[in-house]
């Protein structure tokens, strides 16, 4: 059985330890402590001419709610244009209306300008109350697979639910669990579940090394590890 690793990177540097370790995909997004936000076209150029394995680009105007206005989805159409004329092999994205539930009609939109790159619907899927009928509604959109920790603050977590979502899906989207996976666990969640593919961000905190940075800053940096991502690859190999 194939397993994909997908590795949310944050950066070149990330990007690059992805790669190096075995990862199959990346997701490159930035400011990943409030959840990740649409990098900038400069980094999506750099990425796409660093790297082989494919690059998803999140598409998320700003950290919050899933809940766009008017001025949000055309930054998030102008996004995807953008990753498209670029080259990316795909983009992440998705969109909730004021009950909680998909915005079809915002959805349908971001699809149609995604053309043939692949889509994943992002864990706004979380906040949906009925996830079965937002899976459902999903897969009716056309996306190509579903990150998800099955509404809960991680995929060991919301194992259980995970596993109902592949059982529902049925291989006609893929289900991805992702958050709070690490080589401890990527394993029996995978057998648990029934998924093929994972998404994690094998990061470890890096210390910044420029000369003088003001004491108000935090000096700390996110970047994923080639060795945990090659630990997360040999762990999915069984």
């Amino acid at each position: 059985m194939k397993r994909v690793l997908e590795i949310c990177a944050n950066s070149v540097q990330s990007a690059r330890a992805a790669q190096t370790g075995g990862a199959q995909r990346i997701e490159l997004c930035q400011n990943l402590e409030q959840g990740g936000i649409t990098p900038s076209h400069g980094l999506i150029q750099r990425v796409q001419e660093a790297l082989s394995i494919p690059a998803f680009v999140l598409i998320r105007p700003r950290p919050g709610s899933f809940c766009y206005d008017a001025d949000e989805q055309a930054i998030m159409l102008a996004d995807i244009t953008a990753c498209r004329n670029l080259g990316c092999a795909g983009v992440v994205l998705g969109a909730l209306d004021a009950a909680g539930q998909v915005d079809v009609a915002c959805c349908q939109m971001l699809m149609a300008a995604a053309g043939s790159m692949q889509v994943t619907f992002h864990r706004a899927f979380d906040a949906c109350a009925d996830q079965a009928l937002a899976l459902e509604t999903i897969i009716a959109l056309g996306c190509h697979r579903l990150l998800t920790s099955g509404g809960q603050p991680s995929a060991v977590a919301g194992q259980e639910q995970l596993a109902l979502l592949v059982r529902q899906a049925a291989g006609r989207i893929s289900i991805m669990p992702g958050a709070g996976i690490t080589p401890n666990n990527i394993r029996p969640l995978a057998e648990y579940t029934g998924a093929t593919e994972f998404h994690t961000s094998a990061k470890r905190q890096v210390v910044s090394t420029a000369a003088a940075v003001p004491t108000e800053f935090d000096t700390t940096l996110p970047v994923s590890d080639a060795t945990i991502v090659a630990e997360l690859v040999a762990q999915l190999h069984f």
